[in-house]
């Protein structure tokens, strides 16, 4: 047990220690006495693990096996594509979004002096204005479903005459829901910042574009990452929104399946696994991602190795040495 745990909180004893094993392995015990009474027995009472249900699925030599891993691989892929798309459109959006709120609001507190007054009145004006439609575009936008907003972009843009694929609708309505939560994530990281760095930056001259750009938005993102990856995984959960306008992602697909096999439990269960494991990967990466950061920082921030206090000292005799010869 580390110190700092032990400043924290007291050390369990070994009556303590015991105790906590014990009541870990009777509610370990109890649980899987629970989940074997109330889920396994009943589901097997009713034949949901025969085979005629899993077959299609799990036995190659099953006669639907390869169309249905066919269909289901076509799903995946659907889904993967406008996760990916939508993912790299919301971190760009999203940047390009909490940027633009940060600029706008030290615009908002500069006075423009050295202008004329109705001009600086004029700036400061539509500074205002600027900050407030940003900020009003990022509560209506983060207060609305993201089912809603897929379904209106859906219908919405046809009726201007701007019509895409299907894909291209879910990922538009993916995009302005996880853009602005993004937005507001890298911007909260920034704002979080001790103030002395934008001071320090506006000393030696720095603009506040620069600011932002070189010292405040990549400690945002190093900072808010574990925030940003549990986004992403939303992005990625929130394809399964694309049944609302016929996509056809793995859920979608799923449920055709479903109406043709006639096993919804045995069909969702393998899709469950196949997004566990796709999100299980995102979050090793995130904690990937995160450790070289780490370590980069803390090698970045090791100081320069000193001579040693020998060498030092030679250097000096040695000057002093040549100073002598040169005067005599």
């Amino acid at each position: 047990m580390s110190q700092q745990n032990a400043v924290l909180y007291d050390v369990p004893g070994p009556r303590q220690r015991r105790i906590t094993l014990v009541s870990s392995l009777v509610a370990t015990v109890l649980l899987l006495a629970g989940a074997y009474f109330l889920i396994y027995k009943p589901l097997d009472a009713k034949g949901q693990f025969s085979m005629e249900l899993w077959g299609p699925l799990l036995d190659p030599s099953n006669e639907n096996f390869s169309q249905v891993w066919e269909r289901i691989g076509l799903g995946f892929k659907n889904t993967l594509t406008a996760a990916a798309l939508a993912i790299v459109a919301s971190l760009v959006v999203g940047t390009l979004l909490a940027v633009l709120r940060i600029q706008l609001k030290s615009l908002t507190r500069r006075r423009f002096t050295g202008l004329a007054a109705p001009l600086a009145y004029l700036l400061r004006g539509l500074s205002v204005l600027l900050s407030a439609v940003t900020r009003v575009c990022v509560e209506v936008f983060r207060g609305l479903p993201v089912v809603i907003t897929i379904f209106f972009v859906a219908r919405g843009f046809p009726e201007f005459g701007v019509s895409f694929e299907t894909l291209w609708y879910l990922v538009i309505g993916l995009t302005i829901y996880n853009s602005v939560v993004i937005a507001e994530i890298l911007r909260s990281g920034m704002e979080g910042l001790p103030g002395g760095q934008a001071e320090a930056a506006a000393a030696i001259g720095l603009s506040p574009m620069q600011t932002t750009r070189m010292i405040l938005l990549p400690q945002a993102f190093r900072i808010m990452l574990p925030a940003l990856i549990s986004q992403l995984v939303v992005v990625l959960k929130d394809t399964s929104l694309g049944f609302i306008i016929s996509y056809e992602e793995t859920l979608n697909i799923g449920k055709q399946l479903i109406g043709v096999l006639d096993n919804p439990i045995q069909v969702y269960v393998v899709i469950a696994v196949m997004f566990i494991l796709v999100n299980y990967s995102l979050s090793k990466l995130a904690q990937y991602v995160q450790r070289r950061l780490s370590r980069g920082r803390k090698t970045a921030g090791t100081p320069a190795q000193q001579p040693p206090a020998t060498a030092l000292i030679s250097q000096a005799e040695g000057g002093g040495g040549g100073g002598g010869a040169g005067g005599n």
